[in-house]
């Protein structure tokens, strides 16, 4: 653990680091030299006997560490004294692709640091984790950062200490730093390989790289059209599927694929990591299945590529829609081994008018778009705004989505969307 922590040393004080608070990312740096920077927003509710920590996974493949990093929230929310609060970070280089290190910043308010300083050292004897401490000056007007260091069974801080300070905002959130192979898969080969290095720690990867097709099945084009329709959770696309399905006489599939639903539950408490590639997989599942369908008749899709990565890029982000990815960016871009729709049709609905449906369905926000852990020790709060998956979906080329208002009558949207097929698929 020391020889990685100081292989990451000649880049340390250029990183910036990021913790977020109920959703929101705070951003500080760090400087050899104080120069009368404010003390940064993370570290003002500090009670006056309280210290700081943060933990990064930052060893091992990529595989294990993502692993690691929920199997770490576990273990600390489980072990962690009373008057601590965690809550997620990260650190990266701006602007460098796969910089992105995440990890914890824990806030100890207890009376006695002892059992939280004990449980990371530890945490560091064992375990890929880059500890830091954070320690306030007399005046209450700095904090300093030192990095912890572990050598002949000793933990011990090292000499090198920097001023922490307030940081600017990136342009965009920092998880954008690693969406593309790690939230969002842009080839077949790409997504395989992870739950390939999977099959040894979870035996279900096995099962389902038995069902994938080959790279040729998932990229052949059909003879009739192939129309897909996308949208949030109450917005209409089952009852138009099943529409379109009866008056087009036309085939109608669903991604993920139904032969996937004995893992869906198991693959879902995975870590982004994974979860991502098991449902890019059942993607090009799915395109099989469109080419078999397609060689008959016109198909008919509920959810395909676009649901996947608009979701996927909109939870890997947090705060406003400007923190996405801007518009052109190459995350947006369609895999080029995977079978382009020929129309791909966008439902949208007034805000309002969508929880209201959900809430006639006995639902308040779907899974996806809210995820939220009640420990009251884990400072997140993790809103998957419908905006920000709306925007991603309208961001996606290759191609783009057609939007269309869900909100009049069901055969309102009916004709709508035949309008287009026609004019489009000329069906």
């Amino acid at each position: 653990m020391a020889r990685r922590a100081m292989s990451l040393l000649p880049q340390w004080s250029s990183r910036i680091f990021s913790v977020e608070l109920d959703g929101a990312p705070l951003y500080f740096s760090i400087q050899e030299q104080h120069r009368g920077e404010e003390v940064p927003r993370v570290f003002r509710e500090v009670r006056s006997h309280g210290r700081c920590y943060s933990l990064l996974v930052c060893g091992g493949d990529r595989i294990r560490r993502a692993k690691f990093y929920g199997e770490l929230k576990d273990k600390l929310l489980r072990d962690l004294p009373p008057g601590c609060d965690l809550s997620p970070m990260s650190s990266f280089l701006p602007n460098v692709k796969d910089s992105l290190i995440k990890g914890y910043f824990l806030k100890d308010n207890s009376k006695s640091s002892v059992p939280s300083e004990r449980l990371l050292r530890d945490l560091i004897q064992h375990d890929p984790v880059l500890v830091c401490s954070y320690l306030r000056g007399k005046d209450d007007q700095l904090w300093t950062q030192r990095l912890w260091s572990h050598a002949d069974s000793q933990t011990v801080e090292t000499s090198e200490e920097y001023y922490v300070v307030p940081s600017e905002a990136p342009q965009y959130h920092p998880s954008t730093l690693n969406i593309m192979n790690s939230d969002v898969f842009y080839s077949f080969d790409e997504a395989f390989d992870v739950l390939k290095k999977c099959g040894d720690i979870i035996p279900e990867a096995t099962s389902v790289l038995e069902l994938l097709p080959g790279r040729a099945e998932a990229r052949s084009k059909p003879d009739f059209p192939v129309i897909v329709i996308e949208g949030l959770d109450a917005t209409g696309k089952t009852t138009l599927t099943e529409s379109l399905k009866d008056t087009l006489g036309a085939a109608l599939l669903r991604s993920p694929p139904q032969c996937l639903s004995p893992w869906r539950a198991c693959f879902d408490q995975e870590p982004p990591l994974i979860r991502r590639a098991f449902y890019a997989l059942g993607n090009y599942i799915t395109a099989e299945q469109i080419g078999q369908e397609g060689m008959k008749t016109p198909v008919i899709v509920d959810r395909f590529w676009h649901s996947t990565a608009a979701y996927a890029i909109a939870t890997a982000v947090s705060g406003p829609v400007c923190n996405l990815p801007a518009e052109g960016s190459e995350v947006y871009r369609w895999p080029t081994d995977l079978l382009q729709p020929s129309l791909v049709v966008l439902l949208t609905l007034d805000p309002e008018e969508r929880k209201r449906r959900l809430r006639d369905r006995g639902q308040g926000k779907t899974e996806e778009e809210q995820k939220l852990d009640h420990n009251h020790l884990f400072r997140l709060r993790v809103y998957v705004c419908p905006c920000r998956v709306e925007e991603a979906y309208r961001r996606i080329i290759g191609p783009a989505c057609v939007t269309v208002d869900a909100g009049p009558s069901a055969d309102q949207v009916l004709q709508q969307v035949r309008l287009l097929i026609r004019g489009k698929c000329h069906l």
